[in-house]
């Protein structure tokens, strides 16, 4: 197995991946995509572009393209695949269908079960405790941003010592987009190093995802290393990237709306909706591609085949033919299905294991730190911002 090497650089790719996907520079998308979705649900910015290219902004459209997964493919319509490798979000049926069956099994209910009481309550009160006795805390630094990483590290079985290097190549890895070099090099040392573990597991089965991933079959299939190696390297941006985000959206949502805070606070029956609401309100992922397999048309506008479709899950999310005042945070509103995990065959493998750990962290963050709140003292002030991806800027509060 390969070894961790703890000599880092003054690089920090944390840093460099949140300013690449718009951290801190686009702070408002959704007035913007209100009037695109005023205009056309389904908008060509250079008919003159080849291949085609349309941006999907009303629920309808996305959800017309999510559903159908033969007419418009996610084959080659992403571009992480050179460090990935080729996993499901790449597959077209029959083969999407053959290989979720085999992965799905390592997410089964009483698997999921296990992890919310045994594996992550305990990983966040870790964070936890690193300033419960401080008064005050960055949230995003201090837990949002690294549970989630340390979840998948539990759950492959890693050294707790690996951990922060095991995050700096998850980050490098989906950096591949303005960094190329160095995303080439984290896909290659995490296969490394996963190699390694995968054929202890093999050898010897562990109480592990791993080694679940290593044991699964389905119609005497079973995944290959490549195939196993491939699918953690996705769950890393997958699992912890998102997670992160999502989480740090709930809490900036409730944060900034004392009377849901309080409200959610007083029941923990209200987490459910308090997570969707800030799903749908704040996407953490903004978009996704699909590439049309033949002539079709989505909400009436034509789509020739081999054209590339941007699915806005932010704007679908902002539809105001289905929610009232789609822009304002409101976790008492009626619920509604969102795209936020996309939907379809597509559908987010991970979804249910992300709104746990968001779950979890809103239970022991209230359980442990009476009388939570943002600190009005620091500025300044976070505020949503990205546009591939939305986050805050930072979560600063104060307990006690």
């Amino acid at each position: 197995m390969a070894t961790i090497d703890t000599a880092e650089s003054e690089y920090d790719p944390f840093e460099d991946f949140d300013r690449s996907v718009g951290i801190g520079v686009d702070d408002d998308p959704y007035p913007g995509f209100a009037r695109m979705r005023a205009s056309t649900p389904m908008f060509e910015p250079d008919p003159t572009a080849r291949p085609r290219l349309f941006h999907a902004y009303s629920l309808d459209a996305v959800k017309r393209v999510f559903s159908d997964n033969a007419t418009f493919s996610s084959e080659d319509a992403y571009t992480v695949g050179p460090v990935l490798g080729r996993t499901i979000l790449e597959m077209d049926e029959p083969e999407h269908r053959s290989h979720r069956a085999l992965v799905q099994q390592a997410f089964s209910r009483r698997v999921m079960e296990q992890w919310e009481t045994d594996i992550v309550p305990p990983i966040v009160d870790g964070y936890i405790d690193r300033f419960a006795d401080r008064g005050s805390a960055e949230l995003m630094h201090e837990l949002t941003f690294p549970f989630p990483v340390d979840v998948v590290a539990r759950l492959i079985g890693l050294p707790r010592a690996d951990v922060p290097q095991f995050h700096r190549w998850a980050v490098e890895l989906i950096s591949f987009r303005f960094d190329q070099e160095r995303g080439l090099a984290a896909s290659a040392s995490l296969w490394d190093y996963l190699a390694g573990i995968l054929a202890e597991r093999r050898a010897a089965p562990a109480d592990d995802f791993l080694s679940v991933l290593a044991q699964v079959e389905h119609d005497g299939e079973r995944l290959t290393d490549d195939e196993i190696i491939s699918f953690l390297r996705l769950l890393l941006p997958a699992g912890a990237e998102t997670t992160y985000r999502g989480s740090s959206n709930t809490l900036f949502g409730l944060l900034t709306h004392p009377d849901q805070l309080d409200a959610v606070r007083a029941d923990p029956a209200l987490y459910p909706q308090a997570i969707e609401e800030a799903l749908r309100w704040e996407a953490p992922l903004q978009f996704v591609r699909r590439r049309a397999t033949v002539d079709t048309e989505v909400v009436g506008v034509p789509v020739p085949a081999g054209s590339i479709i941007a699915c806005y899950m932010g704007s679908a999310n902002h539809d105001e033919r289905y929610w009232n005042e789609p822009d304002e945070f409101d976790i008492f509103r009626a619920p509604r299905p969102h795209v936020a995990f996309a939907t379809g065959p597509h559908m987010c493998l991970g979804m249910h294991l992300a709104r746990m750990e968001t779950r979890v962290a809103l239970a022991r963050l209230f359980a442990r730190l009476p009388n939570l709140r943002l600190d009005d003292s620091v500025a300044p002030s976070p505020k949503m911002s990205g546009d591939l991806m939305r986050s805050p800027s930072s979560l600063p509060v104060r307990f006690g």
